[in-house]
């Protein structure tokens, strides 16, 4: 049985695609095991949203073949679609395989030839078949993929191609089978969320396939990946309000709070609209968590354009922050636009948002204490007693407890925060002892 290890940079999306391609590899006789270990064969399945994930690609590569010289090293992933004439140059690399590729990668595996399609030329989205995944209590869920905005900053729609949308059958059926499997908890991925079924004849969106899902009560938490702020319709808040299933948890890509920047980044929203959002959710959803993503030193980024973006952050009641020190990433439009911004400045820059990030998140944590929330488990530390899980809106809880308890839903009572996460008791378990 040959072994085949793989490494996972990037999105929810490429981990949803490791996943299904270790799948396939086990269906196929392969034996998976650790990155880490000697293998027969490594794959790295790349991201290329920075010029840093494509080196970290290529230090991958170059650990790969000293962990055992005598390996077959493959890439694959966003990288190895966007630029594999620069990956086919390394001589640690035997193959490159495309994003489409990865859809028969136990076939194409020991392939002399590297394959790389041609991703724009792709219309249509078939689902990679996953009904397992290696965190036992929640999966990941591809629903779509491709991306039609060509944000400036972005590379992503050159990579994934057009946004194309899976058949809801085949994803009420991938959520059946995850069901089967006994996972608690499924997270719809995509590139492109909102985009969800525009593509699909009769259309359809977002707000209708998560109405299906919860209709049919498939699974216990339904969560939904980042959508983009102007994509967030008032059927949507209202399907989340009333779902059994749908959990509180909003992940909005902001990136700006200057309307100038936003304009050069190519984004069809201002702050004054990000800002209303914001109202809607917050007065229909009182107890989600809202994350959102924000760039740092944008090109041409004044310091006035960094305050405003600094004021609607503290303004507004997130949960947490994801900051991005903008890095040039070559192909894109702003990579050649002028006054980039000197890198001491953006790192200065994006530590203040980092910081108002690690405030935000302890005030959204502090407001639960005291209150009693349902966790689904999702693992147990022997050395402390402890085990560790999820409420519906996204806090991380740990409270004394038993391994029998993972992939379970216990009410907990939270008794403290540490600004990261909760900690908490059982309820009418004083010491965590559940029966």
């Amino acid at each position: 049985m040959k072994r085949v290890a793989i490494s996972t940079l990037g999105c929810k999306t490429n981990q949803f695609e490791s996943a299904a391609m270790i799948e396939q590899l086990k269906a196929a006789g392969y034996l998976v095991v650790p990155f880490t270990e000697s293998s027969d064969i490594y794959i790295v399945n790349s991201c290329t949203v920075t010029a840093r994930t494509d080196a970290e690609t290529r230090r991958l590569i170059r650990r790969a073949r000293r962990l055992n010289p005598d390996s077959r090293i493959i890439a694959t992933g966003c990288y190895a679609q966007v630029a594999p004439g620069e990956l086919e140059k390394m001589p640690e690399l035997d193959c490159v395989l495309g994003n489409q590729e990865k859809q028969n990668i136990s076939d194409l595996l020991e392939s002399a030839e590297h394959s790389v399609s041609d991703i724009n030329a792709i219309s249509t989205a078939e689902p990679l078949k996953l009904t397992s995944f290696a965190e036992h209590t929640r999966a990941f869920l591809q629903i779509q993929n491709g991306c039609n905005s060509f944000c400036a900053y972005c590379i992503v729609p050159y990579a994934r191609g057009r946004s194309r949308s899976v058949k809801t059958d085949d994803i009420l059926q991938g959520m059946r089978d995850l069901a089967d499997n006994d996972f608690k908890e499924v997270v719809l991925t995509g590139i492109h969320l909102g985009a969800y079924g525009l593509d699909l004849t009769p259309a359809t969106s977002l707000t209708s396939l998560a109405g299906n899902i919860d209709t049919e009560g498939i699974v216990p938490r339904l969560r939904i990946g980042s959508i983009e702020p102007n994509e967030v319709s008032e059927e949507l808040l209202k399907l989340m309000t009333t779902s059994k299933c749908i959990c509180p948890h909003l992940h909005l890509p902001l990136q700006s709070g200057s309307d100038s920047v936003l304009k050069r980044m190519g984004r069809p929203y201002t702050s004054s609209f990000f800002r209303n959002l914001m109202a809607q959710v917050s007065a229909a959803l009182p107890d989600a968590f809202i994350g959102a993503d924000v760039i740092a030193g944008f090109p041409g980024e004044t310091e006035e354009e960094f305050k405003e973006t600094v004021q609607l952050l503290e303004e507004m009641p997130f949960s947490d922050l994801h900051v991005f020190p903008y890095s040039s990433r070559p192909g894109t439009r702003a990579a050649g636009m002028p006054e980039h911004v000197p890198a001491w400045i953006v790192t200065e820059r994006a530590a203040r948002l980092r910081s108002i990030a690690k405030l935000k998140k302890s005030v959204f944590l502090e407001r639960f204490i005291g209150r009693e929330f349902d966790i689904l488990v999702q693992g147990y530390n022997n050395k402390n007693g402890n085990c560790k899980g999820l409420s519906r809106n996204y806090i991380s809880v740990s409270f004394p407890g038993s391994k029998s308890l993972v992939n379970k839903v216990v009410s907990i009572l939270i008794t403290s925060s540490n600004g990261e996460e909760c900690s908490g008791i059982a309820v009418n378990h004083p010491q965590g002892i559940t029966i």
